[in-house]
């Protein structure tokens, strides 16, 4: 199952909806799974938010945003360049509410991309734990494993 939050693959976190009682099916969405514990409460601020919004208590219009983490404050820095030279290809003399759909489409495009590959560039620099007397992290530190397999022949 993923994660309902980042579809990441989920790792035991549930959701339990206490209106209905022990028994009833509704009381446990099979579908709200998460991976981690910040996911699960991520998902139960937007929920209770989304709760008050539908009982009337909060205004309507009033929109709930998580915090973005540091790692993804850098990510988002990064697409300052990419942006800039999207817009630097449409004009910079236009106004953006002047861009037509497919020049909107191409800067949204641009900005995205360059997101999601600083988000990997950072999972990748921080998937495997440094090794102390290497200068970079290992990218797969079982790599050379295959070749001290006892019953493989060597040539």
């Amino acid at each position: 199952m993923k994660c309902w939050v980042c579809k990441r693959q989920a790792r035991g976190y549930g959701h339990s909806d206490l209106r209905h009682p022990v028994g009833d099916a509704r009381r446990y969405p099979i579908d709200w799974v998460f991976c981690s514990r910040r996911c699960q409460e991520a998902f139960h601020a937007l929920y209770g938010h989304w709760r008050r919004m539908t009982e009337g208590r909060i205004d309507a219009l009033e929109v709930a945003m998580i915090d973005p983490s540091d790692v993804e404050l850098a990510a988002m820095r990064k697409c300052l360049k990419a942006f800039g030279e999207a817009a630097g290809e449409i004009g910079f003399a236009k106004p953006l509410g002047e861009y037509s759909e497919a020049e909107a489409l191409q800067v949204i495009d641009t900005i995205v991309t360059r997101y999601t590959e600083a988000m990997v560039e950072h999972h990748e620099a921080t998937k495997y734990p440094p090794v102390r007397g290497l200068k970079e992290p290992v990218s797969d530190p079982f790599a050379d494993l295959e070749d001290d397999l006892p019953w493989e022949e060597k040539s």
